[in-house]
């Protein structure tokens, strides 16, 4: 039974108008921009095969399973294979078990395409819009872009390319970290993620737009690779008072190497024990007919919001969260 305050909504009415406000002046930008908005379905008969990104499956009325969508990317780029251009969508996306401060299972997505960009130039589009909507609620200092290896180098004294496992781990130990429960020294991915999240995003972006690029190949997902040394991944995430707003890509336009990494995050999923998913055919022969070369970004538009107005928890700018849903 539910108390007697759990029907009143979470976001005072000021939030409620920022929001409106906010989606009013992106959809000028992007209209100024020429850019398309469009819609996707939520509901798709296949699911991101990334671990890290757990999805919610509804039973279809035949017996069969859908999934909820924890981002619209794959839908938009069959939109972008088949030569619409330019486009944008605002929408819900959903991801299960994902609840906290900066968490939510339902919270909504702004992600956009850019024919012709790379990372680079996408960040200079993000940096741009984020200004639009933060007139007249926040000032910030003049943007920042920081290398992956610097990020690490600066604060941690480490090489993110270049350190085994082993030096990882006692990094991560002398930062007060360790041990962890099921990383071992052949984990390098979890020890970056662990040392990003825990001793180098809480300085990022202090008043001010920071833009970490040039990520380790290995966490590429849909992002194209730079050859190296070392090759890096031609993406980029974007973090303001260490809070991680944005996650852009230069976009990976190779069908087949798209598809191996899909069938390794399949793999990775069933030495983790994890439900097994459906592997999204139609975005793979989407990019092998043809993906125009582009740069695409997901942005939480719930987390942009609590940065703009000063909140500390998502609750306070969504109307309803999960829990009185």
């Amino acid at each position: 039974m539910p108390d007697q305050a759990s029907w009143r909504p979470t976001a005072s009415p000021a939030a409620l108008r920022l929001r409106a406000e906010s989606l009013r002046r992106l959809r000028d930008y992007f209209h100024d921009q020429q850019v398309l908005e469009v819609e996707t379905p939520l509901l798709a008969q296949a699911a991101t095969t990334d671990p890290h990104i757990p999805s919610y499956v509804v039973e279809a009325g035949d017996g069969s399973s859908l999934y909820l969508n924890t981002s619209p990317e794959f839908a938009m780029k069959r939109l972008l294979a088949a030569g619409v251009g330019d486009i944008y969508q605002v929408c819900k996306a959903f991801r299960r078990g994902e609840s906290g401060r900066l968490h939510n299972p339902e919270f909504t997505l702004l992600e956009w395409y850019r024919i012709g960009f790379d990372h680079v130039r996408l960040m200079d589009d993000v940096a741009a819009l984020v200004g639009v909507l933060a007139a007249g609620h926040r000032e910030f200092d003049v943007p920042q872009r920081i290398s992956y290896r610097d990020c690490f180098r600066h604060s941690l004294d480490v090489d993110p390319h270049g350190a085994s496992g082993a030096e990882l781990m006692a990094c991560a130990a002398a930062q007060g970290l360790g041990p962890v429960a099921g990383l071992g020294p052949e984990d390098r991915d979890g020890w970056l993620d662990l040392l990003m999240s825990h001793c180098i995003q809480p300085r990022l972006g202090q008043n001010r737009l920071t833009f970490v690029y040039d990520y380790p190949a290995s966490q590429a997902s849909l992002a194209r690779l730079r050859p190296g040394p070392p090759p890096v991944a031609e993406r980029f995430e974007l973090f303001i008072d260490g809070v991680e707003l944005a996650n852009g890509f230069h976009e990976l336009q190779d069908a087949a190497e798209q598809r191996r990494r899909f069938e390794a995050d399949l793999r990775a999923r069933a030495a983790q024990g994890l439900d097994t998913v459906v592997m999204d055919e139609r975005l793979l022969a989407a990019l092998d007919q043809g993906l125009p070369a582009c740069a695409g970004v997901a942005l939480g538009l719930d987390r942009l919001l609590l940065v703009l107005s000063g909140s500390r928890h998502l609750q306070q700018v969504q109307a309803i969260p999960f829990e009185r849903c």
